[in-house]
């Protein structure tokens, strides 16, 4: 990588480390680099910015880490919900049947 060019961490970087660098730059913000300059050191857009800021304000990284996990916790019971229930319906459908 140049200087001057973005870096576009999130791809080749590991989760913990990804998450280590969004809750630090609203930190990086807070001592005195402008939002304009921090996306340009680091590649991201000012929407991305004050969303992160806005989920991870005020977290350490363990609390992101938990929180990373929760979700993806909580998309897997949706996921085994929403079959579940169609496994029922379909049961349902069979029972109506005889």
């Amino acid at each position: 990588m140049t200087q001057g060019q973005p870096r576009h961490f999130a791809i080749h970087e590991s989760a913990t480390c990804w998450v280590k660098q969004i809750i630090g730059f609203p930190r990086e913000a807070n001592a005195g680099l402008r939002v304009k300059e921090l996306r340009r050191k680091h590649g991201f857009s000012e929407p991305s910015y004050y969303a992160w800021k806005a989920k991870f304000g005020g977290m350490n990284v363990s609390d992101a880490q938990r929180l990373k996990a929760l979700e993806a916790e909580n998309t897997k019971l949706k996921k085994l919900l929403a079959n579940s229930m169609l496994e029922i319906d379909a049961v349902r459908e069979v029972l109506k049947g005889k």
